[in-house]
């Protein structure tokens, strides 16, 4: 199972044909066309409404989680040398300095918390349980909704993959927990549609589904930005 950032196979002619047609249906279904918004409505970008239709829509299932099934927590999958927090929190935060004589370890930086917006001073150590590591699209939700399925190697890949990972407020992320978009949206509204995007783009990617309240909520989160494109 590859990461998002390495790509995907290209689908058969007629596998696009077919999901353009979902996709067309789906949104004059949910969203009363591709014209401006109506009440209640929601209107969405061919691209948006092409992954939406895409996410197979089923109840969650599965043996029992445990999150030793995904690999040790922050491993080196880049072999970069440095292990994956060191590397988000040196992506998400700004002012990133390093320890003295060190080429991973981020000893301090400031964080702009999408989730809350809230502006949070880190130092390691210090100030390091304010600052998490948050998986999107949570470990648990990903192994009930196709993840048990994979191996291991594919499940580490996925644990460790930047497009689902955010340095956020650990308060938030700990309100969070392993809900999906129908247990819990970020507080500060204005990053949902951002928030719910990630999410859709990553199950779509590794072939995840979604419950049918996790798809009216996403869709409920996308109405406050009409024609919200998820990004690549």
């Amino acid at each position: 199972m590859p990461g998002l950032l390495a790509g995907a196979a290209r689908p058969a002619p007629w596998v696009v044909l077919a999901l353009l047609l979902l996709a067309a249906a789906l949104a004059w279904r949910v969203c009363g066309g591709w014209g401006p918004q109506g009440p209640g409505g929601v209107v969405l970008s061919q691209q948006s409404a092409e992954r939406i239709a895409g996410l197979p829509v089923r109840e969650k299932g599965g043996p029992e989680y445990s999150r030793e099934e995904f690999g040790p927590a922050w491993a080196d999958v880049d072999r970069n040398g440095c292990d994956t927090r060191n590397d988000i929190l040196a992506r998400d935060l700004s002012e990133a300095e390093r320890g003295p004589g060190e080429r991973c370890e981020v000893a301090r930086g400031v964080l702009e918390d999408p989730y809350t917006g809230r502006r949070i001073d880190f130092e390691r150590g210090r100030t390091s349980r304010d600052v998490h590591i948050d998986h999107v699209v949570a470990l648990s939700d990903a192994w009930a909704s196709g993840a048990h399925a994979w191996d291991r190697p594919a499940r580490q890949s996925m644990a460790n993959d930047p497009a689902n990972l955010l340095a956020v407020e650990g308060r938030a992320n700990t309100d969070k927990g392993a809900s999906d978009a129908a247990g819990w949206l970020p507080p500060r509204r204005e990053y949902r549609c951002a928030y719910v995007g990630r999410q859709i783009l990553v199950k779509s990617v590794y072939g995840l589904s979604v419950t049918e309240a996790e798809r009216e909520a996403m869709l409920g989160a996308l109405a406050d930005c009409p024609g919200y494109e998820l990004g690549e």
